[in-house]
């Protein structure tokens, strides 16, 4: 059984992946979250704010753990519509993010600039990895010889 990192452009991008998983359910738990509870938030929107932003957490986690498998494949066509598909729904989250951002309160897209350059960054490991050729050896470990 030959196990190697065949892409490992789709491994960095599966680890970033999974360390924003971590770090978005650590930052709810720990500082948005708790923000329900002390406010005059209707118990409804509390629960629908809570799994809003379980749900990003998941997503994360679940991309995580799509690439670092990828990252293992050999066969390049069969996970390219995959990795195009995480890419579509990252640049839409970006839209999303930016332009509500940008509708409720224009001075505050500062505060976005994190996550956004987070996302740019993940967005381009995974561009990175579906533009690899396929005899490529950067980013193969061990490299082919």
């Amino acid at each position: 059984m030959d196990i190697k990192v065949r892409n490992f452009y789709y491994f960095i991008a599966g680890i970033l992946a999974i360390l924003f998983a971590v770090t978005h359910a650590w930052n709810g738990q720990s500082a948005v979250l708790p923000t329900l509870h002390v406010s005059a938030i209707a118990m409804d929107t509390r629960t629908v704010f809570t799994y809003v932003w379980h749900i990003i957490t998941a997503e994360n986690l679940v991309f995580g753990i799509v690439f670092i498998f990828m990252s293992f494949q050999s066969e390049r066509s069969k996970i390219w519509s995959a990795a195009w598909t995480i890419v579509s729904l990252l640049i839409v989250r970006l839209m999303v993010i930016l332009g509500i951002t940008a509708f409720h309160d224009v001075s505050a897209l500062t505060d976005t600039l994190i996550d956004s350059i987070a996302i740019v960054i993940y967005i381009a490991f995974i561009i990175l990895g579906i533009r690899m050729k396929k005899k490529e050896t950067m980013g193969q470990y061990p490299p082919v010889k």
